[in-house]
């Protein structure tokens, strides 16, 4: 196996072991899920609404859904339908616990590594990519963000969150992933052909955690 096939598979194990449960899902930080999730509430509102050039609520897509904590709390109280995408199928088997009633407005659970996923071209108003990419390497990041676009109704946006590094690339070795500096990330974004429309910081997470920063695209 070559290093690329490595860092995939690595964190395909790695994410086998933990537990499908919002604690699990946020790396023991499960505390910090209503302050992440109300700080993206407030940033989706910017775009959604009635009016000319706002984001539709027909249907979202959640990329490294884990169990559905963004789908319960922020996507579903939005849209009509909400796809979900992980590499793990533990936690999508757990999402339609999770999810409850609401899951009967699920479209789909696709069960796939972000770097082999073609989302449907034309479906969807809002993607939210949250705590994801470093699981991505550079040019299938970039191939993603294409193929994101492709898949965005008129008027709809690509949401990337995610932790910011202060200076170039950080490897963590434990779930196979890499945390980029918020120009690395810009780069990507502009080699795939999208802008930035608005850009945000999460504010109030513990100081111990890197910084993270919200990005809408389109």
């Amino acid at each position: 196996m070559g290093e690329e096939a490595h860092f995939y598979s690595n964190a395909e194990v790695y994410w086998r072991d933990v537990p499908p449960t919002v604690d699990g899902m946020l790396g023991g930080y499960g505390s910090i899920s209503n302050i992440d999730l109300n700080g993206s509430k407030a940033f989706l509102k910017k775009f959604t609404g009635e009016g000319e050039g706002k984001t539709g609520t027909s249907c979202a897509l959640d990329c490294g859904a884990g169990i559905g904590r963004i789908t319960k709390r922020l996507l579903l109280p939005l849209f009509q339908t909400v796809d979900l995408v992980d590499v793990t199928q533990e936690f999508l088997d757990q999402a339609k616990t999770y999810l409850g009633e609401e899951s009967k407005r699920v479209g789909h659970y696709f069960c796939t590594g972000l770097q082999d996923f073609v989302p449907e071209r034309g479906r969807y108003d809002v993607i939210w990519i949250q705590w994801v990419i470093g699981h991505l390497t550079d040019e299938h990041l970039v191939k993603f963000l294409e193929r994101c676009q492709s898949a965005l109704r008129p008027g709809g946006i690509v949401v990337i969150k995610d932790n910011v590094a202060y200076e170039g690339v950080v490897p963590d070795d434990v779930d196979s992933s890499v945390c980029r500096d918020l120009d690395i990330v810009r780069s990507l974004v502009a080699k795939a052909g999208l802008r930035i429309v608005h850009q945000e910081q999460q504010m109030d997470f513990p100081k111990e955690i890197y910084q993270v920063h919200t990005l809408a695209l389109r």
